[in-house]
């Protein structure tokens, strides 16, 4: 096929001439290469898990999410000490090993009980693996980003961040491409194997990164990457709650959390009224994954790095939540399933190819033990808290004949909020970068 032809030669351009689409020098091209890998294995993963995930999630019942969103709180709550005590105790390039294999037994746990399962016991196996994967995909791309934004400064993370997005971004288009296309002929359980190598992968090439690290390490006292991070378990979500910094990251993560998941029960509802098979759901969760991925990769590959370096971090970040009051105004108009999905794709594309790439850069002028405990609590606790809040109020709204309307209608103001917010952070950040740099200009007199 012609487009198929045309995606192909771009990518081989990309893969053989990589400046010529991203600002990277010399010096950085194999810690570059080695962190894509990463992401791309990472999300190759995750997207070969992700619609299998929603349509067990589906499958046990639309007014049951809720529910499962309960769950998968009351999950991070116990894994985030875990995981902090982890980093407390050991070197980062063992703690991030020790983490994924952990979730790699878990996979092997699954295949079993699927494998052994009967179609009863499925309902109550899948309740269980939508909130695996919901603590599953927050935590290892948590432990991803945290270890990049303890690798890359600010300004390469201006450059930089919007290409390794990309490579989320095509592993997420080749993992939701290989589930539409093999789980029908495979069946769930092959796949899940398939994400268990992959997150091997992953490992090898965090220890490969962690090895090439030296050439970057801060100048800067307690960034010795050969050491546990120490602190307390409990330290990122004190921390989070005493920096007014901290706190307006957790608020963004909040405010979009809560907004996502308004859009994804509306999404679940749909995909539950047009689609009684669960082999067609679990394409069509696939398919749009797909195509919200194929966008996504055309602004990552050419309008990230170089918006984020002309406009800044606050412009950037900006992105998200302008269109969220955009998409949420239209929605409150005209609240049609074709405009619905419009707002979807968009938001989605905004989010992975803009405001995650700039609130990513946000966390390198923090101190390393933020970077790793405070990123954590941040991306995983409070994320699902916000899940757990627009859950329960969408539910609340819903009994109370509240219709997508005035759900949109609510939302509009809280996405105001948000944009407020998202600038103040992005002037922030550029404050305490320069604060930063003059630190290191002490540490390092002799140099201009």
């Amino acid at each position: 096929m012609p487009f198929k032809t045309r995606v192909s030669g771009l990518l081989n351009r990309l893969v053989s001439q990589p400046r010529r689409f991203i600002n990277v020098r010399p010096a950085e091209m194999r810690m570059l290469a080695w962190s894509w890998l990463y992401i791309f294995a990472l999300f190759l993963a995750y997207y070969v898990l992700r619609p299998i995930r929603d349509e067990l999630g589906v499958a046990g019942g639309v007014r049951n999410l809720p529910w499962l969103f309960t769950g998968t709180l009351l999950a991070m709550l116990v894994t985030n000490p875990a995981f902090a005590f982890a980093v407390r105790r050991w070197p980062r390039e063992k703690f991030i090993a020790m983490t994924y294999r952990f979730f790699m037994l878990n996979l092997v746990v699954f295949m079993l009980l699927l494998a052994l399962a009967t179609p009863a016991q499925h309902v109550w196996i899948g309740r269980i693996f939508f909130i695996w994967v919901s603590v599953f995909n927050l935590f290892v791309v948590s432990v991803f980003w945290s270890f990049i934004v303890d690798v890359f400064d600010a300004e390469q993370g201006k450059r930089l961040f919007g290409f390794l997005a990309g490579g989320a971004t095509l592993g997420g288009i080749a993992g939701s491409a290989l589930t539409s296309g093999f789980v029908e002929k495979l069946g769930q359980s092959a796949l899940l194997f398939a994400s268990l190598v992959l997150l091997e992968v992953a490992v090898f090439a965090s220890r490969r990164l962690s090895r090439l690290n030296d050439a970057f390490r801060r100048p800067l006292p307690g960034d010795d990457p050969g050491k546990p991070v120490g602190g307390g378990i409990f330290t990122g979500m004190t921390h989070t709650f005493r920096s007014p910094y901290l706190l307006g990251i957790a608020f963004f993560i909040l405010f979009y959390s809560t907004t996502s998941t308004i859009l994804y029960f509306q999404q679940a509802a749909i995909a539950a009224a047009h689609f009684a098979d669960r082999g067609a759901r679990t394409a069509f969760f696939a398919d749009i994954d797909f195509w919200v991925n194929v966008v996504t990769l055309v602004f990552q590959l050419f309008i990230t790095g170089r918006l984020m370096k002309w406009a800044g971090v606050a412009v950037t970040l900006c992105a998200l939540p302008l269109f969220s009051v955009a998409g949420f105004t239209v929605l409150s108009a005209s609240p049609a399933v074709g405009v619905f999905v419009a707002v979807q794709v968009a938001r989605r594309v905004s989010n992975f190819a803009l405001a995650r790439p700039a609130r990513e850069v946000l966390f390198t002028s923090v101190p390393k033990e933020d970077r790793y405990k405070t990123k954590n609590f941040i991306d995983t606790v409070v994320y699902r808290s916000g899940d757990q809040l627009a859950g329960w109020s969408y539910a609340g709204l819903l009994a109370l004949g509240l219709s997508i309307t005035g759900i949109a209608i609510l939302a509009i103001p809280l996405s105001a909020l948000w944009l407020a917010l998202s600038f103040w952070l992005g002037r922030r950040q550029e404050d305490l970068e320069r604060i930063r740099r003059e630190e290191i200009a002490l540490l390092s007199p002799g140099k201009e």
